[in-house]
């Protein structure tokens, strides 16, 4: 059975669980949801999603405990959002723990403190969706000869959403809306792996 684990550092754990969850169910398809804390909880998943938080507290808790190897050494497709985005670069603005699975550079805080937060209608994947930006980050760079990777929607002139083979990082807060999509696609890029 495919399992997708939610790491239970920091963050909006619990949300990310649920839109999981929901997204499975709406999927209709035969996958596990966890909540992981530990290196080898992570070995046993297919697909790990990284929430929304501190980075760099994140960032050392993942360092401390080896998931960041585990993750590595067993090729797990990982889904970070905002937090998450800024793990999975090889780069970013400030000196801290990343897990660097992506050709990229991260900006954080792009848009602001925590009372700049807003939402605005984005497109991804050819359809309308609600961004959610909390302290959120953008791109500030990719490898543009790397062919595995996509753009896959932007804010104003800031990639908000980008995937590199399996992993896919995003500037904002899915977990914190209705809509199951980007949970849902990852979920699927989970399971053509597998």
């Amino acid at each position: 059975m495919v399992k997708i684990g939610i790491l239970n550092l920091q963050g909006a754990v619990s949300d990310h669980y649920n839109m999981t969850r929901s997204a499975v169910e709406n999927m209709g398809v035969d996958v596990e949801v966890e909540s992981v804390r530990y290196a080898e909880d992570v070995e046993t998943c297919d697909g790990l999603i990284i929430s929304g938080g501190e980075s760099t507290v994140i960032g050392k808790l993942i360092k401390q405990r080896g998931i960041d190897k585990v993750i590595k050494d067993n090729n797990i497709a990982v889904f970070g959002t905002c937090a998450g985005m800024v793990l999975l670069s090889k780069k970013t603005d400030f000196d801290q723990p990343l897990i660097g699975l992506m050709d990229i550079t991260v900006k954080r805080n792009i848009y602001g403190r925590q009372k700049d937060s807003f939402e605005s209608p984005i497109s991804i994947f050819g359809k309308e969706y609600l961004g959610v930006f909390i302290r959120a980050p953008a791109l500030d760079s990719y490898n543009h000869s790397k062919e595995d990777i996509k753009v896959l929607s932007v804010l104003d002139n800031e990639i908000i959403a980008i995937q590199q083979g399996p992993h896919i990082a995003i500037s904002f807060h899915p977990e914190l809306t209705g809509d199951t999509l980007i949970h849902e696609y990852f979920i699927g890029e989970v399971m053509r792996r597998v």
